[in-house]
């Protein structure tokens, strides 16, 4: 049995059907529990170990239907609608699921209901009807519980029979709201693991594949199966995920993103391949597998796109699909880029993030406002100016002499008000220069004259293409 510490007691929170026979149920105290059964094996609850067990076990039940989500800490659901036909019906779906779940040496009750919480509720407390369920698969709170029972409600058949206003009344509008899901007088949808794909592709075999090249041809059928799907309904993938049910009940999920919509099979066939290579831990076929899901979870547009008279596709369609087979191998999360940041000083503007940022085009005509390539630090100069605050008309960088062609500034920015402390608040003005060999550069007065420093000193922050 499961103990675990309430208010200093050691309570029980789970038995075996063994230990159930001989008078234990949960919420007994450990002590009256080893008074009846002195040598009874005791452990730790643990609800995040069962959580996360359960969550596999929903995951696995996903070769019966691609809805199936976890109920902790009672049991899992699986959504039977549109799949039952496959098995041969609800009940022979049922009888699978049972017998998949003895063989992992589970004990399991299973049940049908129209509602979610209905199903649940059956097959936790074993009842054939829902009018037979008792008032605690309703509610878990003691005191609505007692207050029930005193009323001579035991049962929810007993409740159903009620006016539903005075229990909303009495007891408030859940306990009506629970109820209505209990007696299926309302819908409840389920809230599946994965959202359910629009588009994909099974395939199952009476004799299961034990070999990877059988893996990848059926990889590739199915591949084209959904590239027909997405061409019908004028899309492309941007997350391709492969299932994959072993006959002893394992499964295992490979995923591949794409940086634009896509569907072009030989592409993704080789991106497939590519992530498949790159698994920490390979695929392990073991006695086969008996079922293959391919499902599409992220599609977006794609119109029909007109290659060149050469037969090319162009620099960033070569470029898109140089990331995607990085991605593939290494993982999206470890593919950097240069993106915008909201900052109006300018070696904060930016960062390196994995999703890609854009910067406003200049207005037509115009320069562009901030350089493409800035110097970390920025690299200091000698400045001669007509006067101190005026622009500047020639300056010695790298041990060069350049004049100033033209200028055009400046631009003031003022420090962080917190950053002033640090005596790197000063304010910065910015000026953008054409020099007489027709180099531009972006040169960048620091503190103001007079007010902030003496002799403010110049640097060149950036360069323009």
């Amino acid at each position: 049995m499961l103990v675990a510490s309430e208010r200093g007691r050691q309570l029980i929170r789970a038995v075996n059907p063994a230990a159930m026979a001989q008078g234990l149920h949960p919420g007994l105290a450990l002590a009256d529990a080893r008074a009846l059964l002195p040598d009874v094996a005791v452990a730790a609850h643990d609800p995040h170990g069962d959580a996360a067990f359960l969550e596999r076990l929903a995951r696995r039940a996903r070769r019966w239907s691609p809805a199936t989500a976890a109920r902790p800490p009672h049991g899992i659901l699986i959504d039977t609608s549109g799949a039952a036909h496959l098995f041969g019906g609800e009940t022979a779906l049922v009888q699978q699921v049972v017998d998949w779940a003895q063989a992992q040496g589970l004990t399991v009750r299973a049940a049908l209901a129209f509602t979610p919480a209905a199903a649940l509720a059956l097959a936790r407390f074993g009842a054939a009807r829902i009018a037979d369920l008792p008032i605690a698969a309703l509610t878990e709170e003691d005191r609505v519980q007692v207050a029930l029972r005193r009323a001579g409600l035991k049962t929810i058949g007993d409740l159903a029979a009620r006016p539903r206003a005075a229990l909303a009344a009495r007891f408030g509008a859940g306990l009506v709201t629970a109820l209505d899901a209990l007696t299926e007088a309302a819908s409840q949808p389920l809230d599946p693991l994965l959202p359910v794909a629009l588009v994909a592709a099974t395939r199952r075999f009476a004799s299961p594949i034990a070999s990877l090249d059988a893996v990848h041809a059926c990889l590739a059928d199915m591949l084209a199966d959904c590239a027909a799907q997405l061409a019908r309904r004028g899309e492309g993938g941007r997350r391709f995920v492969l299932m994959l049910f072993r006959a002893d009940g394992h499964t295992c999920e490979v995923a591949v993103e794409t940086g634009r919509p896509q569907r072009d099979v030989s592409v993704l066939l080789r991106l497939f391949d590519e992530r498949i290579a790159a698994l920490n831990d390979p695929l392990d076929p073991g006695f086969g597998y008996d079922l293959l899901r391919l499902v599409v979870p992220a599609v977006a547009p794609l119109a029909e796109a007109q290659a060149g008279l050469d037969g090319d596709s162009g620099d960033e369609t070569r470029l898109a699909d140089l990331l995607d087979r990085l991605a593939a191998r290494l993982g999206r999360q470890r593919l950097l880029r240069l993106a915008r940041a909201e900052s109006h000083v300018p070696e904060r503007a930016s960062f390196i993030g994995s999703s890609p940022g854009r910067w406003p085009a200049p207005a037509a005509g115009e320069p562009p406002a901030r350089p493409w390539r800035l110097f970390d630090p920025p690299q200091p100069i000698e400045v001669l100016a007509e006067v101190p605050d005026g622009p500047p008309r020639r300056f010695r960088w790298r041990g060069q002499q350049h004049d100033v062609a033209a200028a055009e500034g400046p631009e003031r920015i003022a420090a962080e008000w917190w950053r002033r402390k640090d005596g790197a608040g000063l304010t910065r003005d910015y000026w953008r220069v054409e020099t007489a060999s027709g180099r531009r550069l972006w040169l960048l007065r620091h503190g103001l004259y007079g007010a902030e420093a003496t002799h403010p000193r110049w640097y060149v922050h950036g360069q323009f293409v």
